[in-house]
């Protein structure tokens, strides 16, 4: 077994404990925490009142924080994950979680709770990749979206810590690192976050859905590669 001490370092803009962190380790990388951006709230008021709609939809711990203070007492929220369902912090909440923390299975969950349709509410980020209002165009679903933080540099900007590899989870991170990540290889979560390290310039080596185990799969893939060509190249 490799010493961790060789493990090829990423940086990444999650804490040390985070369920990705651990995920990068278990694909042979070293997770480097790197907090590069920061959450600015835009300040919006809700697309329609809250009371009127028949459940909001909520992508991620950002948006829940935002929101929560907002919502009225029993309202049905169905919401991403778990860590989305804890950022709420509302025990007088109907909250529900699909199978899978993605957005297709939030789909597939607003479906089977209300049938008939109806009107919904998106709480989102401003450049989230907007799957459920595509999803749901023209159908009896209608989402109206309420964009209520976006991602932005940190200022004063940190500078990027030594590493062999960066992993941008949002389009702004992407734009962000590329720039500073030449000479590194460059992994991006999701076909958003691909698309703008390609826009920013900087093609991403390998790009993965938003999954942790694909996740897995395409570092642990990069790792294999490298390692199998050192092993080709002759002394």
């Amino acid at each position: 077994m490799t010493p961790a001490s060789h493990h090829p370092r990423l940086a990444l803009a999650r804490p040390a404990q985070h369920p990705l962190a651990d995920t990068v380790r278990k694909a042979g990388w070293r997770p480097v925490p790197y907090s590069f951006t920061s959450l600015r709230v835009t300040g919006a008021a809700p697309p329609m009142l809250l009371n009127r709609v028949q459940a909001l939809l909520v992508l991620s711990p950002s948006g829940a924080k935002v929101a929560a203070p907002s919502l009225p007492p029993g309202m049905t929220c169905l919401v991403q994950g778990a860590g989305t369902a804890d950022a709420l912090g509302r025990e007088d909440l109907d909250v529900q979680l699909p199978v899978e923390a993605r957005a297709e299975a939030l789909w597939e969950l607003l479906q089977r709770r209300f049938p008939q349709g109806g009107e919904f509410v998106l709480v989102r980020g401003e450049r989230s990749r907007e799957y459920l209002e595509v999803a749901a165009r023209g159908s009896s679903w209608r989402i109206h979206p309420w964009v209520t933080h976006r991602e932005a540099a940190r200022e004063p900007f940190p500078a990027l810590p030594k590493v062999e590899g960066v992993l941008a989870l949002s389009p702004t991170q992407a734009e962000i690192l590329a720039p500073l990540s030449q000479g590194v290889r460059r992994f991006a979560w999701g076909e958003a976050t691909a698309e703008a390290f390609a826009r920013a310039g900087s093609p991403a080596d390998a790009c993965c859905e938003p999954k942790p185990s694909l996740l897995w799969a395409m570092l642990a893939q990069d790792l294999a590669s490298k390692e199998n060509h050192q092993e080709e190249s002759p002394c």
